[in-house]
């Protein structure tokens, strides 16, 4: 490696540590205006676009959980990651929409769905799961969130409120599945309080009825604050993390 590359390499390392621990400071000062424990809090770095190396840079940093919206990106990303960093455990999240016939391919590098929609999204990766444990290629179940659409638009993707409730019994009832919360983001043109002000009692409701559902995963690089403030136990942050999805990254 050249003297030059070194220093780029060293530069975005040096950048992505800074823009790491100013995220951190944001979780802990909004947890500390909401009285919550920042434990209560876990930041999902989503690494779409974003080359293995950056990925590294973050687990380097102590970052172990990413997430990504493409099956054909995050397969050979995770490969390259393990690869890289080979000692380093790590957990992939498939947070993007995904198709039914994707299911057996993203079940092989996810650790946890973020994105169930459906009674068949549900179906299928449930029969992928059961394929690749006989395979050997998984150890146990499929952590799943149902991914809530707040404002019902079908465009967004998201399973409107009012469906919730028979998803989440239609996951819990598979042996492949392990239903352990709700996802949302905050519609365009909603306020991000009200967004999730409803999202937090749809999840209330839903974790009365399903115990192991716990994890709200809610709130990104623009809203986050918003988010903890009404219960968010996952934040998804991507661009105050590794910049503008138009730039490739150093």
């Amino acid at each position: 490696m050249s003297a030059q590359s070194e220093g780029r390499d060293d530069d975005r390392t040096a950048e992505i540590a800074g823009a790491l621990a100013r995220v951190r400071e944001r979780i802990a000062a909004a947890c500390a205006a909401a009285g919550r424990d920042p434990a209560e809090v876990r930041l999902l770095a989503v690494t779409k676009t974003f080359p293995a190396e950056d990925v590294a840079r973050l687990a380097d940093l102590g970052q172990t959980e990413f997430g990504e919206n493409r099956e054909q990106e995050a397969g050979p990303k995770a490969g390259e990651l393990a690869a890289l960093r080979p000692a380093v455990p790590v957990r992939w999240h498939m947070v993007g929409r995904l198709q039914r016939n994707k299911a057996r391919a993203v079940v092989r590098w996810a650790g946890m769905v973020q994105s169930v929609d459906s009674p068949r999204l549900a179906e299928a990766l449930a029969r992928a799961v059961a394929a690749a444990r006989e395979a050997g290629e998984r150890g146990g179940p499929l952590d799943v969130l149902v991914q809530a659409s707040i404002d019902g638009d079908p465009a967004r993707g998201g399973c409107p409120l009012p469906e919730l409730p028979a998803l989440a019994d239609k996951i819990a009832q598979s042996g492949e599945l392990m239903l352990r919360g709700v996802m949302a983001v905050a519609p365009l043109g909603m306020a991000p309080e009200a967004a999730f002000s409803a999202l937090r009692t749809a999840a209330d409701r839903l974790r009365n009825d399903h115990p192991t559902a716990v994890e709200l995963s809610a709130g990104m690089s623009g809203d986050l604050e918003q988010a903890i403030a009404h219960g968010s136990t996952w934040v998804r942050v991507g661009t105050a993390l590794l910049g503008g999805r138009g730039l490739a990254s150093p």
